[in-house]
């Protein structure tokens, strides 16, 4: 392990030298160059694991880790904006992690504080690429003076719009999903005046209670058609006329009463027109383009509760062996010219189906 640290360390010292550096600058802008002749993907999110794990194989403090981490978002976050992907989403902190030690907890949030400070700055990253901060996740979790650096980066870089960071703190999808349906619940139960008659096919529910009413009608009108057969008086008959006359008056005058003072019932929407887009755009990541692409490190092949919902039948699911602070270009770059192949060959497959059906 120690000779491993000093390769590293070698590596580092020989990349930092002017020469090198400069080579590495000129190549890089090359493969960034050549990157951008192809499909872009235009929503990148990360899963950074394996900051801790870096850290104990490294001997080095879980801080130290969670630094070194906060390097390498630098490093992609700069490949991401320079190739044109105009959304990236970053696991920044899971509701789960606040189970760690309160330690660990606490040194997270005060580097949470440096970081989001030194990212907005003006002439920081985020500034030269036109990108802003969007924070998804549960606010009321997080402390006082942590959130005053939150709204003080999403303050600073809400002018931005080129591009944009979801740094998603602290969050799990299922928190999400909850929210997205709960917020779409409050909607339609917000009852809508003069709304207009539904136009739209029977459904499966619908039948079933037009079946029902229809059934319970019958058996009224039997149990009527009974209670009629066994009153043949006419003493009875006719004080059941003055009966009817009495209750046809008294609803006359209640329905007369009612059309003036109440105008019925309330209307809601229809919850059978609630619809997977709708869920979608009540999502934290509403307004965002589909998700192309989903990259996780440290070789674990989970999601671990993170963009559940948003990841559908075209995303790109990457799980990488190396651990986060160790990412970089030249992992990342494989990632790319490999979505960028599938992406194109889905292209050619849908122009083929689109000819096909001209024909």
């Amino acid at each position: 392990m120690e000779g491993s640290i000093h390769e590293g360390r070698v590596r580092k010292w020989l990349a930092s030298s002017p020469p090198v550096a400069w080579t590495f600058r000129q190549l890089r802008e090359l493969l960034i160059g050549a990157l951008k002749q192809g499909p872009i993907p235009q929503h990148v999110a990360f899963v950074m694991d394996g900051n801790r794990r870096f850290a104990r194989d490294h001997k080095i403090e879980t801080v130290e880790g969670h630094n070194l981490g906060f390097e390498a978002l630098a490093r992609i976050l700069e490949v991401c904006y320079k190739t044109g992907v105009k959304v990236v989403t970053i696991y920044a902190f899971s509701i789960e992690n606040f189970k760690r030690s309160k330690h660990e907890v606490d040194a997270l949030m005060a580097m949470a504080k440096l970081k989001l400070d030194q990212l907005s700055q003006h002439g920081a990253l985020l500034d030269r690429y036109g990108a802003s901060i969007r924070i998804l996740g549960q606010r009321n979790l997080v402390k006082p003076d942590v959130l005053e650096a939150i709204d003080r980066a999403v303050s600073l870089t809400a002018k931005n719009d080129k591009a944009i960071l979801n740094v998603c703190f602290p969050y799990t999808s299922r928190d999400e999903i909850t929210g997205a349906v709960k917020k779409t619940v409050e909607s339609y139960s917000q009852p809508i005046q003069n709304l207009p008659p539904l136009k739209r096919p029977f459904s499966e529910t619908h039948i079933t209670q037009h079946i029902r009413t229809q059934m319970l009608g019958d058996r009224l009108d039997d149990a009527s058609e009974q209670s009629t057969s066994r009153s043949t008086s006419p003493s009875s008959s006719s004080n059941e006329a003055n009966l009817a006359h009495s209750s046809a008056t008294s609803t006359a005058f209640s329905s007369s009463e009612k059309g003036e003072n109440n105008p019925g019932p309330p209307n809601f929407q229809d919850p059978e027109t609630i619809t997977a887009e709708m869920l979608t755009d009540n999502m934290l990541t509403g307004g965002a383009p589909p998700l192309d692409l989903l990259v996780r490190t440290s070789g674990v092949q989970r999601l671990s509760d993170f963009m559940l919902w948003q990841c559908h039948e075209k995303t790109s699911i990457v799980f990488l062996d190396c651990l986060w602070p160790e990412f970089d270009l030249w992992n990342f770059l494989p990632v790319l010219v490999e979505w960028q192949w599938q992406r194109k060959k889905i292209q050619e497959q849908e122009k083929g189906r689109a000819r096909s059906k001209s024909d």
